[in-house]
């Protein structure tokens, strides 16, 4: 058996790490106090590797491979899970795709063999693909029917453009329509390769069998013996940060709306100060935007800031939802709040608050196995890292006052700005927000 790395925990946490051939890794988490294990494959592609004809493959593929295999069709996929009472499920991002079940311990073997079939041995015949691409449509109109969900979309566009960063995670419906089933064919023998994979676990679990089991499961992709695993993503040039305004008319009662510029990259140490600082402007009902803006004034239900991260930029953002007669206010108390950050900071008070959320929400996060298994696919899929939560913790208390104010003068301080506003809204004219 490879050579297996091996990181203990002081709360008790043993993470293990082997590497198949093929480049496979399987990371997993043992929690022998639970009877559940949450088994996922992270695959390093998601819509950012899209050239434009392509939009929305990545995440087409995510419903394809549900559709069934050589030894299974897709009734079968999902009866062999209900009948154990085991939950399963996928997800796509900008830079990876996940597909993940979490089952009793004793069903560990069967979520090893479906999921890991689905992932590599899918059909995709005409026929699902036809019935597939009917159902992302619906998906997509009833995406565009939550203007709360589609604002951040059209932010991501004002501040990238066209890059792939700037474009729906969905797709449109017009690439959607008009994507052929062997370019996603294609997409897919080209992109899933095992060398691309980690195979992520966390529950009651001994390492060595599922190393065995996955193994067996992969048997017949883990031939290229030479291949190594790839390196975590990075961006061979950050895109360029486009700023301007999005308006998009819609009869809505509400006007949702995202301020905000371009962030941090994941591999960026300041990260932990940029998370204090987030959590002190808009991470919390202490924090300034929910304050002034909701406590204070009554201008809003929901109202807060945030951070997205990618392998070589980032985006920051304020989002808030109001009476589409008060938008103007909601505006210039935000970039009100902003301002003040960049120029001066925050107090120690907010710092120490900052870091006690974070900290507090990471530890509390990692409750279940399913939140497990995502820190160790997340972690070697991107950062190429296992910290541990004692690590994390302490670079966050690491943080000091003199680094929140260089994040926040960095992120904030004359930016790029950009807006995405949502609700009835003909020709108003909201280029005083990002002056």
């Amino acid at each position: 058996m490879p050579r297996t790395q091996v990181r203990q925990g002081s709360d008790g946490s043993t993470i293990r790490r082997t590497v198949l051939p093929g480049g496979l890794r399987v990371v997993t988490e043992s929690m022998p106090t639970v009877r559940s294990v949450a088994f996922g494959i992270w695959v390093g592609v998601g819509s950012r590797d899209e050239a434009p004809g392509l939009a929305g493959s990545s995440h087409f593929l995510e419903h394809l491979l549900f559709k069934g295999t050589k030894r299974r069709n897709a009734l079968e996929i999902a009866a062999v899970m209900d009948a154990v009472g085991g939950e399963m499920n996928a997800f796509t991002a900008k830079e990876y795709t996940c597909y993940y079940a979490r089952v009793l311990d004793t069903d560990l073997p069967l979520a090893v063999d479906v999921v890991s079939d689905m992932v590599t041995s899918s059909l995709i015949t005409t026929d699902d693909f036809e019935s597939e691409r009917g159902v992302i449509l619906e998906e997509i109109a009833m995406h565009d029917d939550a203007p709360d969900d589609i604002v951040h979309d059209a932010f991501a566009k004002a501040i990238f453009g066209d890059h792939p960063l700037g474009r729906p995670v969905l797709g449109t419906v017009g690439s959607i329509e008009a994507v052929s089933r062997g370019s996603v064919n294609g997409y897919y023998r080209r992109r899933y390769r095992p060398s691309q994979m980690v195979v992520a676990v966390a529950g009651n679990l001994d390492h060595n069998r599922v190393v065995r089991l996955v193994r067996k499961a992969f048997a017949d992709v883990l031939d290229d013996t030479s291949a190594a695993p790839a390196a975590p993503r990075a961006g061979t040039r950050p895109p360029s940060l486009l700023g301007g305004v999005q308006v998009t008319r819609r009869p809505t009662e509400q006007a949702n709306l995202v301020l905000g510029t371009g962030g941090l990259s994941r591999s960026d140490e300041r990260r932990f100060a940029l998370g204090v600082l987030n959590n002190a402007l808009g991470g919390g009902m202490s924090s300034r935007l929910f304050q002034e803006v909701r406590e204070r004034r009554g201008l809003a239900y929901s109202v807060y800031s945030y951070h997205s991260q990618y392998a070589d930029t980032g985006l920051f953002g304020v989002y808030a939802g109001c009476a589409p007669s008060r938008v103007n206010e909601v505006l210039s108390l935000c970039r009100e709040q902003l301002d003040a950050v960049a120029m001066k900071g925050i107090t120690a008070e907010e710092i120490a608050r900052g870091k006690g959320q974070l900290k507090g929400s990471l530890v509390l996060g990692l409750e279940d196995t399913g939140s497990r298994m995502s820190r160790l696919g997340k972690g070697e899929l991107v950062y190429g890292e296992q910290l541990t939560v004692d690590e994390v913790i302490a670079r966050i208390d690491a943080v000091t006052p003199d680094d929140v104010q260089s994040v926040a003068t960095d992120v904030l301080a004359d930016s790029t700005l950009g807006l995405a506003v949502i609700g009835p809204f003909d020709d108003v004219d909201f280029s005083a927000a990002v002056a």
